[in-house]
C-alpha cells in the first residue's frame, strides 16, 4: 500500500493566500460602509463626543471650590450707643469701646458742676458720636428719661461743654388708695406706689407715727401724686401732692405747698425748719452761686451751682436739714461729697471734704455733723462748695425760699387751703376737672 506524503513546502504556500483573501474581504466591506453609512453620522458621532467631554469638564470644574468673595474692610460706627447695664462703669464702657480716655477727663471736668455722669442706673442710655476720619469723640449724650437728658460737646479749644436739657412734659394726675394688710410699705407697693415713693411717705410721717407700733391691719391709705409724661411716654418722675393715713381712731395728713415743703391739713409743718447755713458759725463766701462765673481755674465760663465758704480744712460740715443720705463719692474734680434728699423737693451737696462721717442710705438730722470740710478734688484753697437743689433745679442757698418756719407761710395760706380742698376731694371721689400746678 502506498504512503501519501504531504510536502511542508507546499502547505506553508497555501497560508498566505487565505491571509490575503481575508485581507481583501475586510477592505471591501470597509469601502461598503463608507458609501452606505448616513452621512452626518460621523458629525453626531463628533458631536456627541464632544458634548461627553464638555458635561465630564463641567463636573470636574463643579468639583472646584468656589473662589471666596473678597471681603471689603468696613471701618467702625461713627456713632456707638450703649445701654447702662448693672455694673457698668464710665471708665468701662469707654474702655470696652476703645474710646479716648484723656476726653473722659475733660468730659468729667465739664461734669462737675452738673455731676450727672457720677451714678448710671439701668434705663440710662449713653450715645456716643465721633468724627469719621479722626475717630476722635466729638461728641457724648446721656439719657436720663425723656424728659431730662445731657449732652457733652467737644468746643473749639478742645474741652467739653454740656447742656442739660429738660422737658416739662404733661403732669397727670393718678389716685392711689389701699388697705393695710402687714407693713405699710409693702401694702403701699403692692396697692401701686412705687418703693422710692412708699419710703418718701415714711419719711413724711416719722415724727408722728411709728410704723411697727402704731399701724394696724384694717387702716387705709390715700395718694394722689402726679405723673409725668412725655410724648405720650411715662419718664419715671412723680411727685407726692398729698397723702392720708387713715388710722381708727386718727387721720395723718401730709400736703405739699408751692415752697416745696409737706404741711398737714391745719397748715403746720412734717419736717423741721432748715438751717441757712451748712456750719455752726458763718464764714466768709469766697464764690456766690453764679450760673454765668468763670472758673477760676480754666478760665473758661462755667455755671457756679452753690455757695464757696472758705474756712480752714477739719471744720465741721452740718446737714441744713432732716433727711436721708443718697449719695456719698469720691470725684476728680468735685472732691470728696455729700448728697442728702429732704424731704420730697430738696436736695443738698456738700464738696470738696476732708472726711465723710456719714454712709449712704443714712437718715441724719437737722445740725447733725455729717463730714469735716476739706480741699479734696480741684479746688484753689481750703474751702466748702454748697450747694441747695428745688425740684431738681439748683438756686441759691443763700437767697432761696426754703423753709424756715413751722407752719405754712401766711402769703401761701388762703393758696394752700385751696389746694388742700382740692386733694380732699379727689381722696373721697369728688374727682372733677382739678388743674394741676
Amino acid at each position: 500500500m502506498s504512503e501519501i506524503i504531504i510536502s511542508p513546502r507546499r502547505s506553508r504556500q497555501r497560508k498566505p493566500k487565505r491571509a490575503r483573501q481575508f485581507v481583501l474581504i475586510v477592505l471591501l466591506l470597509l469601502v461598503a460602509g463608507w458609501f452606505l453609512w448616513p452621512e452626518n453620522s460621523s458629525e453626531s458621532l463628533v458631536q456627541d463626543g464632544l458634548a461627553e467631554i464638555g458635561q465630564d469638564a463641567g463636573n470636574f470644574y463643579l468639583d472646584v471650590p468656589p473662589e471666596p468673595p473678597v471681603v471689603q474692610e468696613t471701618l467702625p460706627p461713627s456713632t456707638i450707643v450703649h445701654d447702662i447695664e448693672p455694673g457698668d462703669s464710665l471708665i468701662g464702657i469707654f474702655t470696652r469701646f476703645d474710646l479716648d480716655c484723656g476726653a473722659l477727663n475733660l468730659i468729667l471736668e465739664a461734669d462737675e458742676p452738673l455731676l450727672a455722669l457720677d451714678i448710671l442706673r439701668p434705663g440710662n442710655t449713653l450715645t456716643f458720636h465721633l468724627d469719621e476720619e479722626s475717630r476722635c469723640l466729638e461728641e457724648m449724650e446721656l439719657f436720663i428719661h425723656p424728659g431730662n437728658r445731657v449732652v457733652y460737646r467737644r468746643a473749639d479749644d478742645g474741652s467739653f461743654a454740656y447742656e442739660e436739657i429738660i422737658l416739662p412734659g404733661d403732669w397727670q394726675i393718678d389716685i392711689v388708695e389701699g388697705e393695710i394688710n402687714g407693713s405699710f410699705y409693702l401694702s403701699a407697693i403692692n396697692a401701686g406706689l412705687s418703693e422710692k415713693e412708699a419710703a418718701q411717705i415714711t419719711r413724711l410721717f416719722k415724727e408722728q407715727i411709728v410704723f411697727s407700733r402704731d399701724i394696724r391691719a384694717g387702716d387705709r391709705f390715700q395718694v394722689v401724686r402726679t405723673l409725668q409724661f412725655v410724648d405720650e411716654t411715662f419718664t419715671g418722675q412723680s411727685r407726692i401732692e398729698g397723702v392720708r393715713i387713715l388710722r381708727r381712731n386718727r387721720v395723718h395728713s401730709a400736703f405739699l405747698c408751692e415752697d416745696g415743703n409737706y404741711y398737714d391739713q391745719n397748715g403746720e409743718s412734717l419736717m423741721r425748719a432748715f438751717l441757712r447755713y451748712p456750719t455752726a458759725r458763718r464764714y466768709r463766701i469766697s464764690s456766690s452761686f453764679n450760673p454765668a462765673r468763670r472758673h477760676p481755674v480754666t478760665g473758661r465760663v462755667a455755671p457756679h451751682n452753690g455757695t464757696d465758704f472758705a474756712m480752714p480744712t477739719g471744720t465741721p460740715v452740718l446737714s441744713t436739714g432732716d433727711g436721708v443720705v443718697t449719695r456719698v463719692s469720691n470725684h476728680p474734680y468735685a472732691g470728696k461729697y455729700i448728697e442728702i434728699r429732704h424731704g420730697g423737693d430738696y436736695v443738698t451737696r456738700y464738696l470738696h471734704l476732708h472726711r465723710i462721717l456719714v454712709n449712704k442710705g443714712q437718715s441724719v438730722k437737722r445740725g447733725e455733723r455729717i463730714a469735716l470740710s476739706g480741699n479734696t478734688g480741684r479746688s484753689t484753697g481750703p474751702h466748702l462748695h454748697f450747694e441747695l437743689h428745688v425740684r431738681g433745679r439748683p438756686v441759691n442757698p443763700m437767697k432761696a425760699d426754703i423753709p424756715m418756719t413751722a407752719s405754712v407761710p401766711r402769703e401761701r395760706r388762703a393758696q394752700f387751703d385751696q389746694r388742700v380742698t382740692e386733694l380732699l376731694d379727689l381722696m373721697e371721689g369728688r374727682r372733677e376737672q382739678i388743674a394741676l400746678r
